[in-house]
């Protein structure tokens, strides 16, 4: 009992008797410097003290908690120490404030830091004595346009050795930040001192126009603590690369925590002017657009690709900021266009990004003829001259020939010869156009006298293998039997080839109508005229022309569907425009 009556009296003892105290050590630090400050609370306590005073002019890097109990001449006393790591977010005299306890109150005290890292000028290094590491950024405008590329640049200076060290530069909302290639390490001499000079590229891109201010870049790291001896690695101050991690730091050394801050920044962003008419907005330093064409000579027929290769590049954006142009290509009717998909590239040139976009095009003629296709103008924005500028592709010719099937030409045009021509004939273009009318005349007539001793001998062919009562009496007969192209137009499916199934599927409509074959699977489909079997065709059309894998399957259980439903109808039932005879 008298035991328990002292312990109980030895507690209230403890909390009577308690007091908080609080000290800095150092007092006086350089930029970037951290310093501790030890709280101390006599008596014993479950609670906490409030820090939220501290977050003015201090940022809380670290935190350790411990106490004591001890027994002196039958006297028993308790501490509770809370050591705080305490970085200031900027130079000059500064008042740690006094922190609330367990209902104490901690003395307030002062910190002096001399000079300000963050103040460094361009070229320029805070007073001697005062910067071993400090920071510097700058930006290549000052008044960007929205959405053009900014480059920052922030370079370190240090002259001992940083251990974990990272730099990092927050993102908000208005402005999205990209890192530019990789980081580049040379040496300066300043005020007397050798440093390494770690340089950074960021690319900026505001989002809206007015003034934006953001963060200054932020260095955090580990450095030495003199207090805890020397660096045995004092020969090689960079061990490894200044942002990478030395194994050896904190083993056999006392390293201590560093931040310095580069100075905000401020964009003045400048808002799309009103000249800028362009139906995208692409702000650039330069751009340029190139075409080819495949293949770019020979004859062109129905049904058959050619494809337009499109190369545009822009120094200053980056290539998911370039515009779709299988958008903005008019097509005549007639022709219709298959985009591939996009390969996108944003690279480095000198100082700057620039951005690429290469992109296949295959164009179908569904009718024979000449097509005119436009030239295709592409407006953006000069950021050096602040005008708006174009880049042009010329307006393109295309002859198109009629398809296997015979059907003559929908308009007038060649007969042979280059597909593609520029918008002003060429010599050999010029030369023919004054070809004289006598050599027009005997080319028609050759043509005119193929095409009738062809019909003749498709007559003759159909009267001798068809008996003279049949319905079908005076049709040709086609070249593939219709049930030897369904077999095979099902073994290319089968087998996933496109090109084989789309060959097949046209000898099978050639062969079903012999006199009036669709040309090509555009008017395939438009004769069928089934959702689901035209969705497959336009992909089967896609894959042939664009490249990619193909899965045939659904595709033949669909026409195979088609088929069933159209056998037993008499010649007269509308609906399917009966493939299957």
């Amino acid at each position: 009992m008298p035991l328990f009556v002292f312990a109980v009296l030895s507690t209230l003892s403890l909390t009577a008797a308690a007091a908080v105290s609080a000290w800095l050590d150092p007092t006086q630090a350089g930029p970037g410097e951290a310093v501790q400050l030890i709280l101390k609370h006599d008596g014993q306590t479950g609670k906490q003290p409030d820090l939220g005073p501290l977050k003015q002019d201090f940022d809380v890097l670290g935190r350790s908690t411990g106490s004591s109990i001890q027994i002196v001449n039958g006297t028993m006393s308790a501490q509770t120490e809370i050591n705080l790591t305490l970085m200031p977010k900027h130079g000059g005299t500064l008042q740690v404030p006094a922190l609330q306890w367990d209902g104490e109150t901690t003395p307030a005290l002062t910190l002096t830091v001399s000079g300000n890292a963050a103040a460094a000028q361009p070229g320029n290094v805070p007073a001697s004595g005062s910067a071993h590491v400090f920071l510097t950024a700058t930006l290549d405008q000052k008044q960007p346009y929205v959405q053009a590329a900014d480059i920052l640049t922030v370079r370190l200076y240090t002259d001992q050795p940083l251990y974990q060290a990272s730099l990092e530069l927050q993102p908000s909302n208005d402005v999205l930040v990209q890192q530019l290639d990789q980081d580049s390490q040379t040496s300066a001499t300043r005020d007397g001192r050798s440093y390494r000079v770690v340089e950074r590229k960021y690319l900026l891109f505001p989002q809206r126009s007015g003034k934006i201010h953001l963060d200054g870049p932020v260095l955090n790291a580990e450095v030495q603590d003199d207090r805890g001896g020397n660096d045995p690695f004092g020969t090689n101050a960079f061990f490894g690369n200044v942002f990478g991690r030395n194994p050896f730091a904190g083993m056999m050394n006392a390293t201590k925590p560093l931040r310095v801050r580069a100075d905000p920044l401020v964009l003045d962003v400048r808002p799309r002017p009103a000249s800028g008419t362009g139906h995208d907005w692409l702000p650039a330093q330069k751009v340029t657009l190139a075409e080819t064409w495949q293949p770019d000579n020979g004859p062109l027929h129905v049904g058959d690709p050619i494809t337009r290769h499109l190369h545009l590049s822009a120094l200053g954006l980056t290539a998911s900021q370039l515009p779709d142009l299988s958008v903005l290509m008019p097509l005549p009717d007639g022709l219709r266009a298959y985009p591939d998909q996009a390969k996108l590239d944003t690279g480095v040139q000198g100082d700057g990004v620039v951005g690429t976009r290469d992109q296949d095009i295959a164009l179908i003629a569904s009718r024979s003829g000449r097509y005119q296709i436009p030239a295709l103008h592409l407006y953006w924005w000069d950021t050096t001259r602040n005008q708006q500028r174009e880049v042009e592709l010329p307006a393109r010719t295309l002859f198109v020939l009629p398809g296997s099937g015979g059907v003559a030409a929908t308009s007038a045009g060649p007969t042979a010869g280059t597909p593609l021509l520029p918008a002003s004939p060429s010599k050999s273009i010029a030369e023919r156009i004054r070809t004289p009318a006598s050599a027009h005349g005997y080319w028609l007539s050759l043509v005119l006298g193929v095409l009738w001793l062809g019909t003749l001998t498709a007559w003759g062919v159909s009267r001798r293998r068809r008996p003279p009562s049949s319905p079908d009496a005076g049709r040709p007969t086609p070249m593939v039997a219709v049930g030897d192209a369904r077999k095979a137009f099902r073994q290319a499916c089968h087998d996933d080839d496109p090109h084989a199934a789309r060959r097949t599927l046209l000898d099978w409509a050639r062969a079903t109508w012999p006199l009036d074959p669709p040309l090509g699977l555009q008017a395939l489909s438009d004769r069928l005229g089934d959702a689901e079997s035209t969705s497959l065709l336009k992909q089967l059309d896609r894959v042939c022309y664009a490249g990619g894998t193909w899965t045939g399957k659904p595709l033949a259980e669909t026409l195979t569907r088609l088929d069933g439903n159209t056998k037993g109808r008499t010649a007269a039932t509308p609906g399917l425009a009966g493939l299957y005879p």
